[in-house]
């Protein structure tokens, strides 16, 4: 009997051994969030280049809080070991199958950034430690080109792209979209009006136009186009309304009609100086463009 039992216990030995080794040589694959950025993962690091703590994601996760032991942590070695991701990191690798798309915003909304499967970046500006949710395998989004949303209609162009002059007479801090005068034009986010100047033709009298859209803390600013009479500051405004026509009111680069469409972070009533001006203040708005539906051109 005791020669029977030491006979089982050494089988069963040699099968947990077996079972460990079988264990250990299996290939890495998408583990559960163990601070390694395995196959099939989608990956923060708390630093740019892939460099720092790692968070492995295998799954969309659309809110991260804020606070320990509830958030979605930084669990592998190095800087920023143990501290919430949310609003803290700075690169991506997606090693996933999977497109992942980063948020501004918890709930899957505002600016993104797309990851394509096997892609390593850093995270654009507007987004670099103001990460707030992902998505793996987002919707399809089907975008308008802006120079048709801002006119309802064929024909539109862009005249001047962000930081389009190319003089040192000043940067453009927003983007030009002609068409022909007394076009009708077209709110593109909706909001709340904040300054409405009218003008008057020719280069005096610059028109303005500024809807602060609060989801986005964001303000777009409408210039040279002949605003509706009926604008009021504190007027909401809806996404396609017409709020002007197109015209020729104050200076402007082309020194032909055209709607200068500019974005600024927070809520402003004015848009940022562009002629002898070389600074540039405002961010490059493609992103936010792109969030809210429409392609910078």
């Amino acid at each position: 009997m005791r020669t029977f039992t030491r006979i089982l216990t050494a089988t069963t030995a040699a099968m947990a051994l077996g079972g460990t080794v079988l264990a250990t040589a299996a290939p890495a694959s998408a583990a559960s969030r163990d601070g390694v950025c395995d196959s099939g993962e989608f990956c923060y690091y708390f630093n740019s280049n892939q460099q720092g703590s790692v968070s492995d994601f295998t799954t969309s996760v659309s809110d991260y809080d804020t606070t320990q032991p509830t958030c979605y942590d930084f669990k592998g070695p190095g800087e920023g070991k143990g501290k919430c991701i949310k609003n803290a990191a700075a690169s991506a690798w997606n090693r996933s199958s999977k497109k992942v798309r980063v948020y501004f915003n918890s709930g899957n909304t505002g600016t993104y950034q797309d990851f394509a499967p096997g892609a390593k970046a850093n995270l654009i500006p507007a987004l670099k430690n103001q990460n707030a949710s992902h998505e793996f395998n987002p919707s399809s989004t089907t975008r308008t080109n802006m120079s048709y949303a801002l006119y309802a209609s064929s024909g539109g162009g862009i005249s001047c792209g962000f930081d389009g002059y190319t003089s040192t007479s000043g940067r453009h801090e927003g983007i030009d979209i002609a068409r022909g005068i007394g076009s009708d034009v077209h709110n593109l986010v909706a909001g709340t009006i904040t300054n409405v100047q009218f003008g008057s033709t020719g280069r005096a009298g610059l028109s303005t136009i500024a809807v602060y859209n609060s989801a986005a803390n964001k303000t777009v600013i409408y210039l040279h186009s002949a605003p509706r009479s009926s604008l009021r500051v504190g007027q909401t405004v809806s996404r396609g309304q017409i709020i002007a026509d197109e015209s020729w009111h104050g200076v402007s680069s082309s020194g032909s009609a055209h709607t200068h469409v500019e974005m600024r972070p927070g809520r402003q009533t004015r848009a940022s100086k562009s002629v002898g001006d070389p600074n540039l203040e405002n961010p490059n708005p493609t992103s936010f463009w792109n969030s809210q539906g429409y392609n910078v051109r």
